[in-house]
């Protein structure tokens, strides 16, 4: 249960980001809505998603990966939830989705994807438990700039899962949205 109304003022930040929300998502996500409380923040958290959004040196299913790792060892069911139908609409392999969880016992991952997801959960721990040897790893397959833009996406996940779970913040059933058009689709 939510620790926030998710009811924010009704301010022309709010009814424009949830007039987007509802047109992008099909609905309003309740990080917004908790967000909404406090106009400076939630339009610094805009631009800054806006601005991650465009990072581009690592691979689109590795970046997945990373927060879908990072988020399962917060125990963030907000972000498992959107991460996954987000994903899944982008066509990404279900099987890797679903496994995420449990990835180490998991046939579906090469060996740089299971790199990059032990290094998005040795980064959560708190301490970081990072090895030298998987950071060169990392490096030495993704190259500088893409293993750059792995830590930071990993840090930023780290944020957007303490937060949501800090609030209280749970599934919205976007996963099950998923779930019901391939139930359709025969599937």
């Amino acid at each position: 249960m939510a620790r926030i109304s998710l009811t924010p003022p009704e301010t022309v930040l709010n009814r424009f980001v949830q007039w987007y929300c509802t047109r992008a998502y099909g609905r309003v996500m309740d990080p917004v809505k908790a967000s909404g409380h406090h106009p400076r923040l939630l339009w610094a958290q805009l631009r800054f998603e806006q601005a991650v959004a465009r990072w581009d040196k690592l691979d689109a299913d590795l970046k997945a990966l990373a927060v879908m790792a990072s988020a399962a060892s917060i125990g963030c069911s907000w972000c498992m939830d959107f991460g996954y139908w987000k994903e899944h609409g982008r066509g990404m392999d279900e099987r890797k989705l679903r496994d995420v969880p449990t990835w180490r016992d998991s046939e579906v991952y090469s060996d740089v994807e299971r790199d990059v997801m032990e290094y998005a959960e040795a980064m959560t721990a708190n301490p970081p438990e990072v090895s030298d040897e998987l950071a060169a790893r990392l490096t030495g397959r993704l190259g500088e700039p893409a293993f750059v833009e792995l830590t930071m996406l990993v840090a930023v996940e780290n944020l957007r899962s303490r937060y949501n779970s800090a609030l209280g913040l749970t599934s919205q059933g976007f996963k099950d949205s998923c779930d019901l058009r391939d139930a359709r689709s025969g599937a």
